[in-house]
């Protein structure tokens, strides 16, 4: 651990947050803990998300709400988490139960990802918001100076929908079957209340990727 640290930049005060972040589902239910990083993968996320969207904000001053969302969906996608994760070594950190590391769960982007994304909240857990930032920001500096050459669905629907500011809508879990080591997420995107698409991944971003191109094609977009 102390060895990961040093490689991170960030010394925690609470070991056992830096334990619970790598700490995959597979490994918990094994142990029968229930201690996995799935509710700091959640945090995580929305940490990831603000601190990206506020550097892009302040450093890209001439690019319209289009161009930077764009960006940030590049910036925070899962693929690209994992080229991060990458770079710190995690997938070698992370405890995963047999079944999971048979399967080649350390190599993994769903499971590296999400580890990555748990870590960032532990960190900002630990230490702060500004202690998140300094983890977090080489990756998105470097990551937001890049072109995406990748089909963002999730961005494409939100333009389209937040054209009429009255439409409110939200992506469901509605389904997470499978083992540990090959898990398939439902995901339904709905439009006032109402199902618009359906999507499914093994992983919840792929199937948010999947239900928000089901909307579009729905639309006929």
């Amino acid at each position: 651990m102390t060895d990961f640290e040093k490689k991170i930049g960030y010394e925690f005060k609470d070991r056992e947050l830096l334990k619970r972040a790598l700490t995959h589902s597979s490994y918990a239910n094994e142990k029968g803990t229930g201690l996995d990083n799935e509710r700091l993968e959640f945090l995580g996320d929305s940490v990831l998300g603000f601190i990206t969207a506020e550097h892009l904000f302040e450093h890209f001053k001439n690019k319209a709400e289009g161009d930077l969302t764009k960006k940030r969906a590049y910036a925070v996608c899962e693929k690209t988490l994992f080229e991060y994760a990458k770079k710190i070594g995690l997938g070698d950190m992370i405890f995963l139960g047999k079944g999971e590391e048979h399967t080649g769960g350390r190599t993994r982007p769903s499971v590296v990802s999400d580890a990555f994304e748990a870590l960032i909240a532990a960190i900002y857990l630990d230490g702060g918001m500004e202690k998140a930032k300094a983890f977090v920001l080489p990756f998105i500096e470097i990551a937001s100076e890049e072109t995406p050459e990748f089909k963002d669905y999730k961005s494409m629907l939100q333009e389209v929908l937040q054209k009429n500011p009255t439409e409110k809508f939200e992506y469901v879990l509605v389904g997470e079957d499978g083992p540990d080591h090959n898990k398939q997420f439902t995901i339904e995107v709905l439009l006032n209340s109402n199902v618009i698409g359906r999507g499914k991944g093994s992983s919840k971003k792929r199937a948010e990727q999947a239900a928000a191109k089901s909307a579009l094609e729905l639309m006929g977009l």
